[in-house]
């Protein structure tokens, strides 16, 4: 017996590709699963078009081309190409976004922070804010990283490494409190 998923338009995340240092083949296909709308930068709509995987949108001033069919061009109209694709996935309606990048501004994404989800993949790291009572389920050792500044921050089955970085103590939930409207953590995947 087989089983059939119906994915609806918007219903995944859009993939936005910035870059893929340190991004396995492996990691990348997770992300595609489900077939996401792909937006990427030139020089990642040719990777992956050598790939096989299917490209929605090339971000960009420029009129690019690719060997693939119906891909469609979003002009970044001087803005950075990264704020340009999320403000074009907010604008149409995307509820979030999986970004995978080889650099990660605090402040760029702050912006975004409540307009749409997102989660940045970057050097080994998966970013995402959370909101204060945040908890989640990491085995013993664990690295997770807090960015940016907090206030009266919180933490339950964490142990202190450093000012911002801590190590799940046990198999089981973390949970994180704090005053900010929300915070950043990284942790490695």
């Amino acid at each position: 017996m087989s089983s059939h998923h119906i994915v609806r338009e918007k219903q995944e995340p859009a993939l936005l590709i910035l870059g893929l240092d340190q991004f396995t083949d492996e990691e990348l296909g997770q992300l595609l699963e489900w077939s996401p709308t792909v937006i990427a930068v030139s020089a990642m709509a040719e990777q992956l078009a050598i790939y096989d995987i299917k490209v929605d949108y090339i971000i960009g001033d420029e009129g690019f081309s690719i060997a693939q069919s119906d891909v469609k061009t979003l002009k970044s109209a001087g803005k950075p190409l990264l704020n340009a694709a999320l403000e074009f996935l907010i604008e149409q309606g995307y509820p979030a976004v999986n970004i995978v990048t080889s650099g990660f501004d605090f402040k760029t994404y702050q912006a975004y922070v409540g307009k749409i989800d997102w989660v940045v993949f970057c050097n080994q790291q998966k970013i995402y804010p959370i909101m204060s009572g945040f908890s989640k389920w990491k085995p013993a050792g664990e690295l997770i990283e807090i960015l940016g500044p907090s206030i009266e921050l919180l933490e339950e089955g964490l142990a202190p490494l450093t000012h911002n970085q801590y190590s799940t103590t046990n198999d089981g939930f973390f949970k994180l409190t704090f005053k900010e409207p929300y915070l950043m953590i990284a942790e490695r995947y």
